[in-house]
Formats: structure tokens, C-alpha cells, sequence
């Protein structure tokens, strides 16, 4: 069963064009969303969330169409865009008390679990935090209220390889019952050789594979052995037709 269905997303600016975006989320799968900045992978996330009001497509959320059920679509998912830098100065305790009010599913057990199992201090500010506490703040916030779709962009940009490697581990964790999906954004090869269990290849605003990571690798075979060969050998070739491959 897919948990996200995005069919025919559309979104037209003066110098950029998102052209007819349509992939899928499995539930259980950890989706790696690719390409290099600027090819719409932003874009295709915040249209999904609403943020951006695009021009054309649809969104399904368990196969209904999320206009026809907003609230339940925003209430189960998880989303993580940027780090946290919104009242820096604030303890993650005050933001905390805010946020919770705003979901009624919201688990204060299991915030305190992830709290203590990432080793945040709830004592501490937002400006005092490294930029993989940041996430893994924001991450816990979404389990807590029982998140079953988190939808990440760039989580692991700017992060050391010890906290990228954490992070990584912490999504195959996260999705190792079946019972909750992760759809992260990002161009570090080696952290969907680490986690991906499926990859969505957008370039130019038009996706051109979607699909398994295996699919993804006998797609792309003759292009090179590993997953970085293949994404430089792509990003370098002219699009044709945006058609999926």
C-alpha cells in the first residue's frame, strides 16, 4: 500500500518549470529523493505540503485526495525543512508546549523516550544546539505524535560524517516495523547507499526514474557500478522528452 500518491504535480515560474512530478511512497520504504539543487526537489515538498500552490496534479494521502482530508493528512506526518531557526532564543521545553497543542495524537512518553534516546536537554535553547540536534529535535517532535509519513528535506546537509551515519540509522529504525515511511530529499550518495529502499530521480523539474533502488540500479546499469557513478553520469546527459525511465 502506498502512503503518498503525487500524480501529474505541476508548478510554472518565470525561469523554472515542475513538469508533471508523479511518484509514490510506499508504507515501510524509505524514499531517497534526488537531484542536484535546484532541479525541484524543494519545490515538488512544499507543493505536497501546501507551502507552494501549484498548478496542476494531485496529492493522495492512503489514496484519498488530501484536499478531501487535510487535517488527517497534516496530523500524521512529520516534516523537517531546514534546521530549527525559529525563536533561537527559546528553550526546546517553551517550543515543545507550543507545539504539542496542535496535534491531538500527541504521546508525551513517547517524547520524553526520544528525547532521552537522542540526548536532548529540554533545558537547552535552539541557538545552543549542533546542527544534528536540530533535526533529531525535530524528528522526535514528529514521533511524538505518532507520525506515520516524515517528510525530510536536505536533513543530513552540512552534518559530519558520525552525525549523518546516527541519522541514517535512526530512519531504518524508524521504518523497521512497517508502519511508518520517510521521504527525504537529498544529494549525498552515500547516504541512500546507507538507507534508501526506494529512489525518485528528479532533473530539470521532471522526474526520470522512480522507483526501487534496485530498479534504479539495473535502470541505470550501463552509466557506472555505484550510485554516485550513475547520478554524475546522468546529471550531465541532456534530458530528452522528460520521459521516466
Amino acid at each position: 500500500m502506498n502512503v503518498l500518491e503525487v500524480e501529474g504535480l505541476r508548478k510554472v515560474y518565470p525561469a523554472f518549470t515542475l513538469q508533471d512530478v508523479s511518484f509514490a511512497v510506499p508504507e515501510g520504504a524509505i524514499v531517497g529523493f534526488i537531484g542536484r539543487n535546484g532541479a525541484g526537489k524543494s519545490t515538488t515538498l512544499k507543493s505536497i505540503l501546501g507551502l507552494v500552490h501549484p498548478d496542476g496534479g494531485t496529492v493522495r494521502w492512503h489514496g484519498e485526495n488530501v484536499k478531501n482530508c487535510e487535517k488527517t493528512f497534516k496530523e500524521n506526518i512529520g516534516v523537517v525543512l531546514g534546521g530549527v531557526d525559529f525563536y533561537p532564543k527559546k528553550k526546546l521545553r517553551a517550543i515543545t508546549e507550543v507545539t504539542k497543542k496542535f496535534y491531538p495524537n500527541w504521546d508525551e512518553s513517547k517524547y520524553q523516550h526520544y528525547c532521552q534516546l537522542f540526548s536532548l536537554d529540554r533545558e537547552k535553547r535552539v541557538d545552543q544546539l549542533s546542527s544534528g540536534m536540530k533535526v533529531k529535535y525535530l524528528i522526535a517532535l514528529a514521533l511524538s505524535h505518532n507520525a506515520r509519513l516524515l517528510i525530510l528535506d536536505e536533513p543530513t546537509s552540512g552534518l559530519d560524517p558520525v552525525s549523518r551515519d546516527e541519522l541514517t540509522e535512526l530512519f531504518q529504525s524508524i521504518v523497521a516495523d512497517g508502519t511508518r515511511s520517510i521521504l527525504f530529499s537529498t544529494h549525498i550518495t552515500s547516504d541512500l547507499e546507507k538507507c534508501a529502499s526506494h529512489i525518485t530521480f528528479i532533473k530539470d523539474g521532471a522526474i526520470l526514474h522512480t522507483g526501487t533502488l534496485e530498479s534504479f540500479r539495473a535502470a541505470f546499469a550501463d552509466k557506472g557500478h555505484t550510485l554516485e557513478d550513475i547520478i554524475v553520469s546522468v546529471e550531465r546527459r541532456k534530458l530528452d522528452d522528460g520521459a521516466i525511465i
